[in-house]
């Protein structure tokens, strides 16, 4: 029971709520044209909140879910800069803030050629939800530009960045709104980002999060999004009396947070044999060690180049172009590279190949026809929402840190990550089982709807 006196259902649909789902969702797509991630992203929360709406009146009343998927300001702004032959270049910049009832906005800044406003959209209003779940008095944002860093100079990567904070440094605070980093926005671009702010507005505050240590970042932030996903993995295990130990893992991707989730799975026993990129996927049968990953981050982070390059440089291991390391027999699967990248062939190849769990450390990284395929077969599937909320978590813990003007150490964040991801597991399992299922996709989006929803009904129609 909730505050507001409602009944949580089963989460079975009524016809009527079928009816007044297709309504919503014809009235989403009337009103946001082309924007189809984001129509993915409102229709998957819909399905799982309706028979929560439909059972409480005072949701019904006051319009939440058509509130909920308005963003309450969205900034858009051109970001010129001027590149290194001396031309002028021009970008598009955005901030979508899309819900504070619990707290200040707070979502990632992305820079990536693909980023639109429908992308944003979509990654902003996950990021409410998400945020809800992780305990912490944080609202919902996000951010970014088709600006591509891949191939820029340190000097124009920093033009461009002052150029966008020139605009952005109006609509942030941390009080109001406080962007952390995302694709194409690491430690180098928040320095800059935050420097320029620093430059405009005369203040030293806690305004952007994933900050370098030397001037107010927290330790385990680059590692938390790698580690909440294997954190919140081993939790779905555990209610059915298994763990990670001598499990054999595929990852995604290769940048940060797969780099980290590879890093835990080792730590907790587990064996991952894939990396990824854009251009293709490697696998290695004898595992990615420490060793391994050593030289994956330098490759990565120092010199920038590609994961076939590991092929070369350790035996044994096979690298597929235009390929995806869903084919791999495994069993766990942790998509950490970008959103629908998994899509039903790919989530059928690993039910049968024995996947047995999937962590989602991308944020919407499986398609909708694919989720149905691991809820049909009921395997373990944690939802980004939920088990990629590690890094907005320790966002969080260092806000809290740069308001006490300290610094924790390595374990009492790490413990504090792993008792966060320990409680979101348990609000999902709360509202997601079913008998002796646990649906995550419900539970995750009804556990951060609820809260969101009852401190907008307390905050009246704002």
């Amino acid at each position: 029971m909730q505050n507001n006196n409602t009944e949580i259902s089963d989460g079975s649909v009524s016809a009527e709520g079928r009816r007044l789902i297709e309504g919503f969702m014809n009235d989403i797509i009337a009103r946001n044209p082309g924007e189809l991630e984001f129509h993915q992203a409102v229709r998957e929360v819909a399905e799982s909140v309706v028979p929560i709406v439909e059972a409480t009146p005072a949701y019904r009343e006051a319009r939440i879910l058509d509130r909920l998927v308005e963003p309450e300001r969205v900034i858009m702004f051109r970001v010129p800069w001027v590149d290194d032959r001396g031309g002028v270049q021009i970008n598009r910049g955005y901030r979508i803030e899309m819900n504070s009832a619990i707290g200040p906005y707070k979502g990632g800044v992305r820079f990536h050629p693909t980023v639109t406003l429908g992308v944003l959209k979509f990654l902003a209003f996950e990021q409410v939800f998400k945020n809800s779940l992780t305990t912490l008095a944080l609202g919902g944002g996000k951010g970014g530009s088709d600006f591509d860093p891949k191939g820029k100079s340190d000097q124009e990567v920093m033009r461009f960045c002052q150029s966008f904070m020139n605009e952005l440094y109006r609509h942030i605070g941390p009080d109001t709104d406080v962007p952390a980093g995302d694709i194409g926005v690491g430690a180098r671009e928040i320095g800059y980002l935050f420097g320029q702010y620093k430059r405009i507005s005369n203040r030293f505050c806690g305004v952007l999060t994933g900050k370098g240590m030397a001037y107010g970042g927290s330790l385990i932030r680059p590692e938390a999004t790698g580690y909440g996903a294997v954190y919140f993995a081993q939790e779905m295990l555990a209610t059915r009396d298994d763990s990670l130990e001598g499990k054999m893992a595929t990852v995604s991707g290769s940048g940060n947070v797969a780099q980290y989730t590879v890093e835990k799975l080792l730590e907790f026993g587990a064996k991952p044999v894939t990396l990824s990129d854009s251009a293709g996927t490697v696998v290695d049968p004898e595992g990615i060690d420490a060793e391994k990953l050593a030289w994956v981050m330098e490759l990565k982070n120092i010199r920038r180049g590609r994961i076939s390059e590991y092929a070369d440089r350790f035996r044994g291991a096979t690298y597929y172009a235009n390929q995806r390391p869903w084919n791999v027999g495994c069993d766990l699967a942790f998509p950490s590279a970008t959103q629908n990248e998994i899509d039903a062939a790919d989530a059928r190849a690993l039910v049968e190949g024995g996947c047995m769990c999937v962590s989602e450390g991308a944020n919407m990284p499986t398609s909708p026809e694919a989720a149905d395929v691991f809820l049909g077969a009921k395997i373990l599937y944690g939802p980004g929402k939920a088990a990629n909320a590690g890094g907005v978590a320790v966002s969080g813990l260092e806000m809290t840190q740069n308001y006490g003007v300290m610094r924790w150490p390595r374990e009492e964040v790490d413990l504090r990550l792993r008792q966060i991801m320990k409680s979101i597991h348990t609000n999902c399992e709360r509202y997601g089982r079913t008998g002796d299922f646990v649906n995550y996709v419900r539970g995750a989006n009804v556990a951060g709807f609820v809260k969101v929803a009852d401190a907008m009904l307390q905050q009246g129609i704002v």
